[in-house]
């Protein structure tokens, strides 16, 4: 199966893309993360996308479309067991090329599942975000209580430093879901329009999430 998860930041794109990929048993390919080790490994792409990643806006086309490729060619993502994009593709242009790639490959995406969830939601939740410095685990400081490690700053996996990333910063937050309205949202209408999009609604628990896209699976 072949499939991508689209939705605006926030939104629980990544967290349901690794739950579901598991349980499906197929490759998860999240740019994001690929784009943030490029960027601390300090790679020639992590500080050209770095120049755009801080300011909360979309790294170009171009440094991103031959990186996808070369994944999916080289972890053998091709194959029956299948893959499922997280973070790409952000625009429509991105949308058409990628196609056009998979087709080189003798490939065809199965389904886009669009995971919706309100602004209001969704600052709550990127503001609240916090990473670890050792383990890259990530967690929320929403709803912490006192005592619990997290809002003493520690990660409650390995009790390392946590981080807000630049990123999820408000002003660039709210960027990012201007950018995410002008350029990204025209996709629903894109995938719509092909017969491979299902909206779910991106509310309530990671457990209640993922039972409504494996039912639609």
């Amino acid at each position: 199966m072949k499939l991508v998860f689209l939705g605006a930041p926030g939104a629980g794109k990544g967290t349901q893309a690794k739950r579901i990929s598991k349980q499906l048993g197929i490759s998860h390919i999240s740019t994001g993360d690929i784009l943030r080790d490029e960027l601390k490994n300090n790679s020639q792409l992590g500080l050209r996308a770095a120049e755009y990643m801080h300011k909360g806006e979309l790294v170009p086309d171009e440094l991103i479309i031959e990186m996808i490729k070369n994944i999916l060619t080289e972890n053998a993502c091709s194959n029956n067991t299948g893959f499922l994009l997280d973070g790409f593709p952000r625009t429509l242009n991105q949308a058409i090329k990628f196609e056009e790639m998979l087709s080189g490959l003798g490939l065809e995406i199965d389904r886009v599942i669009n995971i919706d969830v309100d602004d209001e939601e969704l600052v709550k939740r990127l503001s609240g975000r916090r990473v670890c410095h050792d383990c890259s685990n990530m967690c929320s400081i929403n709803g912490v209580r006192t005592g619990d490690p997290v809002a003493e700053g520690k990660c409650p996996v390995c009790g390392g430093a946590l981080f807000q990333r630049k990123d999820d910063e408000r002003d660039v937050i709210m960027r990012r879901l201007h950018i995410y309205q002008n350029q990204t949202k025209p996709l629903v209408d894109y995938y719509s329009g092909r017969k491979l999009l299902a909206n779910v609604d991106g509310s309530g628990s990671e457990e209640e999430i993922a039972e409504r896209i494996i039912s639609i699976l």
